[in-house]
């Protein structure tokens, strides 16, 4: 599944989407797994994509009216982002084949699924310096 970002006329990333998981536009443009995953996890900025495929951030200069449904939408789409890798995973399984990721890595990767899940509950929520964290070795799964 290859990833994409919509930008708008100032080359401002505005969306981020998933082959198989979202429509893609005509004029989405493909990215890497590595900066894609940059781009969804810190959406506290501002991201613009040059011409030269340069990707930067600035931060963003207004505040938002509802964090907590923007927060709650930032984690249903990292919750969808990463049911490849439990698909993938337990497809193997099934299949009797060794799988790309260890026992230990599946578990982890459950078990910030669940803190994904969990963390509107938490009393630091919508606060995004508190949104659970990402193994690192996620961003460098390929699909």
């Amino acid at each position: 599944m290859r990833k994409y970002l919509v930008l708008n006329g100032d080359r401002e990333v505005v969306a981020q989407l998933i082959e198989g998981v979202h429509d893609i536009p005509a004029e989405a443009v493909v990215i890497d797994a590595k900066r894609w995953y940059e781009v969804t996890q810190d959406i506290s900025c501002v991201w613009h994509l040059s011409d030269a495929d340069k990707l930067t951030k600035r931060p963003r200069l207004y505040v938002l009216s509802e964090p907590a449904n923007f927060e709650r939408e930032w984690r249903n789409q990292v919750v969808a982002s990463t049911e490849w890798l439990v698909t993938r995973h337990r497809d193997e399984q099934d299949i009797g084949r060794d799988t790309t990721l260890t026992a230990e890595q599946f578990a982890e990767l459950l078990l910030y699924r669940q803190a994904l899940r969990d963390w509107p509950e938490s009393p630091d929520f919508p606060g995004v310096e508190h949104r659970p964290v990402a193994p690192a070795w996620i961003a460098d799964q390929a699909e």
